[in-house]
C-alpha cells in the first residue's frame, strides 16, 4: 500500500536511497515507495567538535552521503537520478555523541554509558533534489532531524554481555536496536519509534507535503529555483519545466528547507533566518487553515491513474517489454512512433502505479503487467480493459448532460440514437414528485445504478420501478 499522495509523489521519480540500512530500506519499502540502493562512499571523518550541536552533525553527515552518490551517479549515469535520500542516525547522551561500536567492548562501553539513564536518538535526513543544467549536476537541498528521548532500565553486567554476545549492537548507533532484541533494555521513549530504527518517516512525509503541495495563502515561500518536472501530470509533455516547486516554510524542531553550503554546521548557519521566518507564519495561520485533504486529492488523481493505463495499453506498452529486457524511453519510443518526452512521462507513470519496473537501465514489465495487461498473457485483461477505454470513459464524461437531461449520451459519446436513459415508470402509490429523473430519492438512485449498468454495457434504455415512498 501507497501512503497516496505524500509518498505518491515519489513514485513516478527515479529515488536513489543512499544508505545500506537494511532497516531504513524496510521502514520506506513498507511504506510504498519504490527506490533503488546505492550505498554512500562518503567517508564519515567529519570533527564533532566543530558542530554548535550533535543534531547539526548528523544533519550534515547525512548532506554529504547523499550529495556524494548524486555526484558519482551522475558521472556514472547516464540519466541523473531525480531524488537523493541521505540519513544519518546518533545517540547521544549529554554531548557525547555515539555512533556504531568497533568492537565488543566498545559496544559495552556504550551501553554502560546509557544503562538506567535517558538518552537523545536523532536523525539527520537529507532530500536532494537533482538536475542537469549546461551539462552540470544541479542540486537543491533540503535537510531536517529528528528527536527521540529512550530511557533504558538499570540492567545488569550479565544482562549487558548477554546482549552484547548475541551481536545485534555492532551494526547500530549506540550500540543496541530497539526494533529487536534491543527492545528489553528500554524502559520508555518518547516521540518517533521509527526514528530510533533509523529513519523519522513521520517527518518525512510532511517535508514531502510541504515540498509537493503549496502553502496556505501568505505563507512564505522560498525563491524560485530550477525544478525537475512533476511526472504525474501530462499538461506539459516538454523536456524541461521551468516552474518552481511550491514549498513551504520550515518544520519546527530544527527543518532547514533549502541549500546549505557544507560550512553552515547547523541552524545557527544560513538556514536560520527562513527557518524563524516559517515560524512566525505558523504561528499566526496554523489554527486557521483545515488539515489538507488527503482523500480527496486521491480521488481526484484517480483519473490520471486510468487513463495512464489506457494509454499504456493502447500503445502496446505492455507488449514491448514482456519479454523482461529493459527499454530506454528513447526505445519504448522509437518503437510505438511517439516522442521521447511524452513517451518517458508516460513510463514514469506506470511505474508510479507499479505497472513498470523502473532501473538505471531502463523499463520493463512487472511480473502482474506480464500476466494480466500483455496481449498474450494468461489473464490478459486488454479485451476489458479497451473496452472502458473506448466506451465507459466516453460515457462517464458526459455524465454531467446525463444527469442534467435524464437520458443516455450515447449520441454524443459513441454516435447512437438519442434515447432515455433516466426514464422512470411510475409504481402505484408512488409521489408525484418522484417522476422526472433525478428529483425523488429513489430516482437518484436509479439513476447512479443505470449510469454504472450503462457502463457495463451500452444496451437500450431501461425502465426503473421506482419504490412508493414513505
Amino acid at each position: 500500500m501507497v501512503l497516496c499522495p505524500v509518498i505518491g509523489k515519489l513514485l513516478g521519480k527515479r529515488v536513489v536511497l543512499a544508505s545500506a540500512s537494511p532497516r531504513r530500506q524496510e521502514i520506506l519499502s513498507q511504506a510504498g515507495l519504490r527506490f533503488e540502493v546505492v550505498p554512500s562512499r562518503f567517508k564519515e571523518t567529519l570533527d564533532k567538535a566543530s558542530f554548535p550541536s550533535p543534531y547539526a552533525y548528523a544533519m550534515e553527515t547525512a548532506k554529504q552521503k547523499a550529495l556524494e552518490v548524486a555526484h558519482r551517479m551522475y558521472l556514472k549515469d547516464l540519466r541523473t537520478p531525480d531524488v537523493v535520500i541521505g540519513a544519518d542516525t546518533i545517540v547521544t547522551v549529554g554531548s557525547l555523541i555515539l555512533e556504531k561500536p568497533v568492537d565488543k567492548q566498545d559496544a559495552y562501553k556504550m551501553l554502560s554509558r546509557l544503562n538506567g539513564k535517558e538518552h537523545s536518538v536523532y536523525t539527520g535526513v537529507t532530500i536532494v533534489h537533482c538536475g542537469s543544467q549546461d551539462g552540470q549536476l544541479d542540486t537543491e537541498v533540503c535537510e531536517f532531524y529528528e528527536e527521540t528521548k529512550v530511557t533504558f532500565s538499570e540492567l545488569s553486567e550479565e544482562l549487558l554481555w548477554e546482549y552484547i554476545h548475541s551481536g545485534e549492537p555492532m551494526d547500530k548507533a549506540g550500540g543496541y536496536g530497539i526494533q529487536a532484541l534491543g527492545g528489553i533494555l528500554v524502559e520508555r521513549i518518547v516521540g518517533d519509534f521509527l526514528n530510533v530504527m533509523g529513519f523519522p518517516l513521520n517527518r518525512f512525509c510532511k517535508k514531502l507535503a510541504e515540498l509537493y503541495y503549496p502553502p496556505g495563502p501568505g505563507a512564505v515561500r522560498r525563491a524560485k529555483h530550477d525544478s525537475i518536472p512533476a511526472v504525474d501530470s501530462f499538461e506539459d509533455l516538454s523536456d524541461e519545466d521551468g516552474s518552481a516547486r511550491p514549498g513551504a516554510g520550515d518544520t519546527p524542531g530544527g527543518s532547514s528547507g533549502g541549500a546549505r553550503s557544507p560550512g553552515d554546521g547547523g541552524p545557527e548557519g544560513a538556514g536560520a533566518e527562513p527557518q524563524a521566518r516559517g515560524e512566525a507564519h505558523r504561528r499566526g495561520s496554523a489554527q486557521a487553515l483545515p488539515p489538507f485533504p488527503w482523500d480527496l486529492v486521491e480521488i481526484l488523481d484517480g483519473f490520471k491513474a486510468s487513463k495512464t493505463l489506457f494509454t499504456a495499453t493502447k500503445l502496446k506498452v505492455f507488449d514491448l517489454l514482456r519479454d523482461g529486457a529493459a527499454l530506454s524511453a528513447a526505445d519504448v519510443a522509437g518503437r510505438i512512433d511517439a516522442s521521447v518526452p511524452g513517451t518517458e512521462r508516460l513510463l514514469d507513470a506506470c511505474a508510479g502505479l507499479g505497472l513498470l519496473d523502473k532501473t538505471g537501465r531502463g523499463y520493463s514489465n512487472t511480473e502482474s503487467a506480464n500476466l494480466y495487461l500483455a496481449s498474450d498473457g494468461q489473464y490478459s485483461l486488454q479485451g476489458i480493459i479497451t473496452y472502458y477505454d473506448e466506451h465507459v470513459w466516453h460515457i462517464f464524461t458526459h455524465l454531467e448532460l446525463a444527469v442534467r437531461e435524464g437520458e443516455n449520451q450515447n449520441h454524443r459519446a459513441l454516435g447512437r440514437p438519442k434515447g432515455g436513459l433516466f426514464r422512470v415508470a411510475s409504481h402505484p402509490g408512488a409521489d408525484s414528485r418522484g417522476h422526472g429523473g433525478c428529483r425523488s430519492r429513489g430516482g437518484h438512485q436509479g439513476a447512479v445504478a443505470l449510469c454504472t449498468k450503462h457502463a457495463r454495457r451500452t444496451a437500450s434504455p431501461v425502465t426503473v420501478q421506482q419504490r412508493p415512498r414513505p
